[in-house]
Order: structure tokens, then C-alpha cells, then sequence
């Protein structure tokens, strides 16, 4: 969406209802501004010219729930501040928030209640401004393409990337970080990968709008890609979650599925991405083939997948003689899922004959086949560790390649 077309809306919002208006994005920078001022208060004339919200100013507006508002607020005036009374419009498109319409008051006005009614008037008007603040921010933008190709670049190594990453206002001095991998969980075999890498781009950064501790998102083939601040908290992720699946199968065309995240370690110096970018993706392949790790998963709760993740590292599973010897002899499936279960479980048989729906009596049968079949005790020593480190690697095997 070009910038005319913005300014162009605003101007045709001011000359319906007649009235001063701006336009903020969502950290009070100026976008638009109509030229028709019946008139004008020293806020609104700063503004215009350093083209920021003061911070005196934006606690006042703020501490009147703007940042949360889903309707029109009024604002009163505050002659401290050399401020008229105005009304903050926040504009929602698709339920992102994307910026605020400010509405003047005059200055004999002494209720901002002819404008709100003037507001529902206009409502289509503004509700098309909101959508062009959306597609503003969309992934198809030339700028925020390259940026992403140079975000991607530093995560896979490149040097130069990375000072460039390091350098962006968004990003630089705003450590501690984290890295967040994104993976939808739907089938999208037969998607063509161009057009699977712009749904994880355009999901991805919508799935983020209006969420400040996350610093940047790029999408590829595969998977999204998150730049957190290290105070993000897991309600924010949660949303980012819910909001990704919206996204994927809403633009994707599929029954929704659960999304999953993986979170890296943090890290204070950004020359780490590449590392980081490795935790996130083992972190969120270990989510996808152990569902037991839950769908946001850190680094360090994947337990062994952090060990068989190592690039240079390649367990196979038929490496170990009890496992190919229990997988032969486990042509119906019973025996290896309630010996995994059983080892995850902490050898607690209550446990798992109840998430089974089992008998207790059938899991001691089967551990007993287990035990006369390998003619060892699986539940104990080396047996134990052997058998449970290939039971992993054989989830770890069919892992998505990210």
C-alpha cells in the first residue's frame, strides 16, 4: 500500500466530518495528517513537526486505556500540556490493532460527543484505513523482503548479515534474545514451496502485529522465524501461537491445526543467531515428533533430542541390537509405544495403563514378552538406557527437516 493512498484517506476522512486528524502507528510515529485545520492545540503542532508522540503526552493518552480500547476514546484536554480534548480511534483490521486516528476537538467544544457520532458515520471510511495499514505492513513489501533475505542470511551463518541485523533501530541494544521457530502442524505436502514460504512470511507477521517483544519475523519453505526480546512471557507466545494457526489456515486454505514453537536459549550477542536459529529448529522438530514436550518447547526441555540433534551427529536406531531385535517382534505395535511410555513415565505402570485405558495386568504381560523375548529386564540398567536413547532416535528420524 503506497503511502499517497494513506494520506489521501485521512484527507478524505477530515473533509467528511471537518476536522483535524492524524494518523499514528502503534508506537505514536506520525504517518498521515490532514492539512485542514479548523483548528489546532501546541500537541497536535509539535507532533506535526518532530513527527513522534512526546512522552508526557503518550502517558496522558495512555493512561486513558487506548492501548487496549476496541472502540473510539475520548481523551480530555490537559492545559499543562497544551492540549485540547480529543478522540483516539484505534483501528483494528482482521482484530490486529495497526495504528490510531486522532480526532480534534474545537475549541469551543466542551464534549467530544458531536464526534462521536460523526465517527459512526464514517465507519466504513476508517475501517478501509485500517486495512491499508495491514497491507502496509505487508511481507510482498520490496523493503521488508530484503530485510527478511538479510534476517534469514544471518540466521544461516553469513557474517555480514548479521552486522547488518545487528545495526537495524528495531533490533540493536534491545538484548537479551531469543529465537522462535514456527511450525504448523497441518498437511502441506503438495503446497508449492514459493507459495508455502510467502503463508509462513504473511502468517508470521501478522501473527505478531502489536506485539513489542517481538522484534522481527521472516518465513521460509518450512517454518517461520521469530527475533524475541528475552522478556517475552508465554501469554504472548501463546497468542503469536493461536494467532499463526489463524493465519496458516485461514490464507492456507486447511482445517486449522495446532502450531507449534520452539524457543533457543538467549543470547546476548547476535554474532549467536546461528546457533540460536539451531536450537529454535531442533526445539520445534522435537515438539513435532514427541507430542509429550507440548507445543511451545525451549531448547533445554527437549532432553536427548538436544544430544541427537547435533549436526555432525546421526544416531540410527537400528544401531542398537535390543531395539531391531524388539522391532521385528513387534509386528502389531504393542510392545515398543507401552515400553516408551513406561520409560517417559518413570516406570510408573499406573500411569500408563490409564493414558493407555488399559489394564495394569496387560502392561505387566507385556513387559513380560519384552523381558522373554530379549531375555533381559528392560527396566533395568543398560538395557534401560540403551532401549530408551533408540526409541528417541527413532522419533528423532522422522523429524520435518527444517
Amino acid at each position: 500500500m503506497k503511502t499517497a493512498d494513506i494520506d489521501q484517506a485521512v484527507v478524505n476522512i477530515a473533509a467528511r466530518i471537518d476536522r483535524a486528524l492524524s494518523l499514528e502507528d502503534l508506537d505514536g510515529g506520525l504517518l498521515a495528517y490532514s492539512a485542514h485545520q479548523p483548528t489546532a492545540d501546541r500537541v497536535r503542532t509539535n507532533f506535526l513537526l518532530s513527527k513522534v508522540v512526546p512522552p508526557d503526552v503518550s502517558a496522558w493518552q495512555l493512561s486513558h486505556g487506548i492501548a487496549s480500547a476496541v472502540k473510539p476514546v475520548p481523551v480530555p484536554a490537559n492545559a499543562d500540556l497544551g492540549m485540547l480534548g480529543r478522540v483516539c480511534v484505534p483501528l483494528l483490521a482482521r482484530g490486529f490493532r495497526v495504528g490510531y486516528l486522532w480526532v480534534l476537538q474545537l475549541d469551543d467544544e466542551q464534549t467530544p460527543e458531536v464526534i462521536l457520532r460523526e465517527l459512526r458515520l464514517i465507519r466504513p471510511e476508517m475501517d478501509a484505513l485500517a486495512e491499508m495499514l495491514l497491507n502496509r505492513s505487508s511481507a510482498d513489501y520490496k523493503a521488508r523482503r530484503t530485510d527478511e533475505a538479510q534476517f534469514l542470511a544471518a540466521c544461516l551463518g553469513d557474517r555480514n548479515a548479521g552486522v547488518a541485523v545487528d545495526g537495524w533501530p528495531g533490533v540493536h541494544g534491545r538484548g537479551p534474545w531469543r529465537l522462535a521457530a514456527l511450525l504448523e502442524r497441518g498437511d502441506n505436502a503438495q503446497r508449492d514451496p514459493a507459495k508455502s514460504g510467502l503463508l509462513h512470511r504473511l502468517a508470521a507477521l501478522y501473527a505478531t502485529l502489536g506485539i513489542n517483544t517481538v522484534l522481527f519475523s521472516a518465513g521460509t519453505e518450512t517454518h517461520a522465524v521469530l527475533l524475541l526480546h528475552d522478556e517475552i512471557d508465554g501469554f504472548d507466545l501463546s497468542e503469536v501461537r493461536m494467532r499463526f494457526e489463524f493465519e496458516v489456515s485461514r490464507r492456507g486454505g486447511q482445517v486449522a491445526a495446532p502450531a507449534l514453537i520452539g524457543l533457543s536459549e538467549p543470547f546476548t550477542d547476535l554474532r549467536r543467531l546461528p546457533g540460536a536459529y539451531s536450537e529454535a529448529r531442533s526445539a520445534v522438530q522435537a515438539a513435532r515428533v514427541d507430542t509429550q514436550l507440548g507445543t511451545l518447547v525451549s531448547f533445554r526441555a527437549t532432553g536427548v533430542y538436544q544430544f541427537l540433534a547435533v549436526a555432525s551427529r546421526d544416531v540410527l536406531p537400528s544401531e542398537s541390537a535390543l531395539f531391531s531385535e524388539l522391532r521385528a517382534l513387534d509386528r502389531n505395535g504393542e510392545l515398543l509405544p507401552v515400553l516408551e511410555m513406561l520409560y517417559d513415565k518413570n516406570g510408573s505402570v499406573a500411569e500408563v495403563a490409564e493414558h493407555l485405558h488399559l489394564h495394569r495386568t496387560s502392561i505387566y504381560n507385556r513387559l513380560g514378552r519384552i523381558r522373554s523375548a530379549l531375555g533381559v529386564d528392560p527396566l533395568g540398567g543398560q538395557a534401560r538406557l540403551e532401549l530408551h536413547l533408540a526409541l528417541k532416535a527413532d522419533r528423532w528420524a522422522g523429524r520435518p527437516r527444517l
